[in-house]
């Protein structure tokens, strides 16, 4: 093991914690005026300010309504459960009965992904400079209940002065897509403008309620690529516009999506409609953080609109089945480092969930086997590189020689020492690159163990959780350990150097530490790894023992030298 090793495992180190040092990124400025939005009242204590290409609004009395009781007509389908509330047209439970929620108060119960006293889809019309609040308004259902068998859409009419509202919400049968569609009688000619409010974030369903707070954002796609905006980097009580026109917007947890989907179909290029994001962060005195999304969309002359809603997992082949980038909303690897990760990622990740699914391993024999075959699969590059460090060795001698003797003559040296590597056929970078290529590996399941809802609760042996931490350090201890193992074997039949000793120690412990915080599975797959290493590095020490180097051509050396 020489500088070359060092060199890699700091380097390693370093990637590993780049994300919470560099691309830590600053709240967005506030756009002002970028959407037409009115926020309902009673979510904001305060009138927002105007957006763009939209006069000031000036919510319109209604007149008062007889009171009817509210009730909510239930949706099922194979993959979820839906509620929708006859006050206001509104989603208030999406519930996922294949994914169970891991908090300690409702475990293993399905994930219901909505907050408490939240709802989705409450809707606004603006036109003019009149807002027409549809939030508490009693629409009549076609259906009492509805069982998605087949396309059946689910209807909902309402009328107050004058103006007319038809809804109908068509629910996927294999899918969380909810397409919506609407018309909207006594508006205007001109048309308007529907605020569609995607709620205050999502239900933490997750053991890790701080972790997931720090993963509640608000993801937003333009033509020109996807931005992300975390909530924990909101100002509380400053709206955030975010200006479009997008095709989709989004809230995202660590597994789990809301979205908004409007795209223009009939334009040569087709491009989003919705014109803008409001954003504004609600309750200051709470230290978790929530936030309103509002998102605008265009009703036309004839008061129609359309628009589609995801309210599901983060499956990745899902996401990008629906096109638009959306798997952007799950990002595998940071910013600059995206292009050579996400198809390593993504590849591991397949491989995963095929073994899983098809073969019937469990993930932690899938991680098992794949330690082991990504050994197997470099050990050529392995074997070659490790011989290329004795080749390097053997000829230190012969290096130190010609140093000593050109030491005041820097481009005489450097043509001889290339010189005396081409003679000998040693490649002084041949042994750092494929100790490099297992990284973008482990850099990737890094963002696989964070980030893939199908490894999510995924059990092995005492572990019941893949994703998460080993909870009693039994595998972070067991990497440490064979880290050291693999290094004391690259340092046998090597010349003694009190450095390298030090690190022998202090390497295993420093990347223990490290490890410790992050998934079991990740801890797993990297102490496979270390320990399939072991036999070939055992071999390579053995060829290194019987090393004999040679010794530099001592007359020939002092006769030059007399000569200058």
């Amino acid at each position: 093991m020489d500088r070359r090793v060092i060199a890699a495992i700091v380097l390693m180190m370093a990637i590993a914690m780049l994300p919470s040092v560099i691309f830590k990124r600053p709240p967005r400025p506030v756009a002002v005026d970028s959407l037409a939005v009115a926020v309902p009242t009673e979510t904001l204590a305060t009138t927002p300010p105007t957006l763009s290409g939209i006069p000031p609004q000036a919510p319109s009395a209604d007149a008062a309504a007889p009171v009817v009781e509210a009730r909510t007509v239930p949706v099922t389908t194979p993959l979820a459960r839906y509620l929708v509330s006859t006050r206001g047209a509104r989603l208030v439970e999406v519930t996922l009965g294949t994914y169970p929620s891991l908090t300690p108060t409702d475990q293993r119960v399905a994930a219901q992904i909505l907050p408490e006293d939240d709802d989705l889809l409450g809707l606004q019309l603006v036109s003019g400079r009149d807002t027409l609040s549809l939030r508490d308004w009693d629409f009549t259902p076609s259906v009492d209940a509805l069982a998605i068998a087949e396309d059946t859409p689910l209807v909902l009419t309402a009328s107050r002065q004058g103006v007319e509202v038809e809804l109908s919400y068509r629910f996927a049968a294999e899918d969380y897509l909810i397409s919506v569609t609407g018309q909207i009688r006594g508006l205007g000619p001109n048309g308007g403008t529907l605020l569609v409010g995607l709620g205050r974030g999502l239900r933490n369903t997750e053991v890790d309620s701080t972790e997931h707070q720090r993963e509640l954002a608000v993801v937003t796609k333009a033509r020109s690529g996807t931005s992300k905006e975390g909530f924990g980097g909101l100002d509380k009580g400053v709206s955030t516009d975010l200006p479009g026109p997008f095709e989709w917007v989004a809230i995202k947890s660590k597994y789990f999506v809301l979205a908004a989907f409007a795209l223009d179909s009939t334009a040569a290029v087709p491009e989003g409609r919705i014109t803008g994001v409001r954003v504004r962060p609600v309750d200051e005195r709470k230290k978790t953080v929530e936030a309103d999304v509002v998102a605008g969309l265009p009703i036309t002359g004839a008061g129609n609109f359309s628009f589609s809603l995801y309210a599901g997992p983060m499956e990745y082949n899902r996401l990008r089945a629906m096109g638009h980038d959306f798997y952007d909303v799950n990002p595998y690897g940071w910013p600059g480092f995206r292009t050579v990760i996400r198809p390593v990622a993504v590849a591991a990740r397949w491989l995963l969930v095929y073994s899983h699914e098809t073969l019937g391993l469990a993930y932690g024999m899938v991680l098992v086997l794949f330690g082991v075959m990504v050994r197997v699969v470099l050990w050529p590059l392995n074997q070659k590189a490790m011989r290329s460090q004795m080749a390097m060795q053997a000829i230190q001698p012969l290096v130190q020689d010609v140093q000593k003797r050109y030491k005041e003559e820097p481009q005489k040296l450097q043509q001889e020492t290339f010189k005396l590597y081409k003679e000998h056929k040693v490649n002084p970078l041949g042994g750092c690159w494929p100790m490099l290529l297992p990284m973008p590996v482990l850099l990737a399941l890094f963002f696989v163990f964070q980030n893939t809802i199908e490894l999510r609760g995924a059990p092995f042996l005492w572990l019941t959780d893949l994703s998460r931490p080993d909870p009693f350090y039994i595998i972070p201890l067991l990497m440490g350990v064979s880290m050291f193992a693999v290094t004391k074997l690259g340092q046998m039949g090597m010349p003694p150097n009190p450095q390298m000793k030090m690190l022998l120690y202090v390497m295993p412990v420093m990347m223990t530490v490290l490890f410790a915080s992050f998934a079991s599975g990740l801890n797993l797959y990297y102490t496979v790894q270390n320990l399939a290493s072991l036999p070939q590095q055992w071999m390579i020490a053995q060829e290194r023992k019987k090393l004999v180097p040679p010794t530099p051509p001592a007359p020939v050396a002092q006769k030059g030298k007399s000569k200058r």
